[in-house]
């Protein structure tokens, strides 16, 4: 059993901030070790993703997440979707529009394939007992860390706002998001790294302080994605504060009028060079994702017939694409009682299995009175 001090073999986020005292490399290495393991027997891995209900899913998070875990689940393995209703207000002063936002990714998850038999979706704020892991949490890590977290000083930047209690705990928070369902793999980004291991790190802390003969808790591994990053039309990050996202739930004309009206450059030719012809190359890569192909095999095809064609063909692409989602979403839009009870019977599997938990560990900590 590892000692609560911190080991070499322990990974953690050090003074410097963002470097981790096992390298990239190490944590690609293991990833690929979990991958085949799971792969080999599914079963036998439980997964925890999700989303902050804070607007519409585009392009982007289908490519970078949904497919992923639409792939996880139909291989078998035990997958969870939180939606993150709480984590909204780490950084927001207002829950404006958050019920429809959140039926929202419940219809987009369903449509993009995701199965309510086999994967739990639900709502933090409907799962009490998970929330109240925070408290025997926030005794295992000391505020030195959580000021050091690379994602709590960046959403700090980003939102303008001072560093509020609910922020700094984030990443505790997605611990106990990670640890009530007792999930041992999280597939995540790079950038996400620091979270899967304060996560380790917690309940290495637990166990070794409360639980030794018996470890409640197991010490998740990250997946790290090999997607690629996915640019917006604008050729700046996707994101929908700056309006260059394609929606999964927008209509085909809606997708055709902003390809349309995105920026590309004077060049006639069309090539694929996204360090210099960075909105050129965002199309090339929207239209290469949505037909499988290369964005030079794109570029090639365009080639002499300059920005408007290669516009159209981007806008055919992705309504080709997104076609049978939209579908599937317009079938459930009209039937909102049957997302209401998915979303129901989520929060009810995720109550039992977190009532579970906590009493674990209320009787791990001597708390059963």
């Amino acid at each position: 059993m590892v000692d609560e001090s911190q080991t070499a073999a322990e990974p953690q986020v050090t003074a410097a901030g963002n470097e981790i005292s096992d390298t990239f490399a190490a944590a690609q290495k293991r990833s690929a070790e979990t991958l085949e393991k799971l792969r080999a027997n599914p079963s036998k891995f439980t997964m925890l993703t999700g989303d902050r209900p804070t607007g519409r899913l585009h392009l982007g998070h289908y490519f970078g997440s949904i497919k992923e875990r639409v792939a996880m689940q139909n291989l078998g393995v035990n997958t969870n979707i939180i939606i993150a209703d709480y984590q909204v207000i780490t950084d927001r002063d207002t829950t404006e529009h958050i019920g429809d936002n959140v039926l929202g990714l419940v219809m987009d998850y369903l449509a993009a394939g995701i199965d309510p038999n086999k994967t739990m979706i639900y709502t933090h704020s409907a799962v009490p007992a998970e929330n109240q892991l925070m408290l025997p949490f926030l005794s295992l890590v000391s505020e030195a860390e959580l000021e050091r977290n690379p994602t709590v000083k960046s959403e700090m930047e980003a939102s303008g706002h001072a560093l509020t209690g609910l922020l700094l705990t984030y990443p505790v928070h997605q611990a106990c998001d990670i640890l009530f369902c007792k999930a041992n793999v999280v597939p995540i980004g790079k950038d996400n790294l620091p979270h899967v291991q304060i996560t380790r790190t917690i309940a290495r802390r637990f166990n070794n302080r409360y639980a030794k003969k018996h470890p409640v808790f197991p010490e998740p591994e990250a997946i790290l994605s090999d997607a690629p990053e996915i640019p917006g039309l604008d050729g700046r990050k996707m994101s929908k504060s700056y309006g260059n996202s394609i929606m999964l739930g927008a209509t085909a004309e809606e997708t055709a009028k902003l390809i349309k009206k995105s920026p590309t450059d004077s060049e006639r030719r069309i090539t694929f060079d996204p360090v210099n012809r960075p909105q050129v190359s965002a199309l090339l890569t929207t239209a290469a994702l949505c037909t499988g192909r290369t964005p030079q095999d794109v570029a090639e095809e365009i080639g002499d017939a300059g920005a408007g064609a290669l516009k159209q063909f981007v806008t055919k692409a992705v309504n080709e694409f997104l076609a049978p989602h939209r579908e599937r979403r317009a079938a459930l839009e009209k039937d909102p009682d049957y997302v209401r009870d998915v979303l129901h019977d989520g929060n009810k599997r995720a109550n039992e299995i977190a009532n579970r938990t906590l009493d674990e560990v209320r009787e791990a900590m001597g708390m059963k009175y």
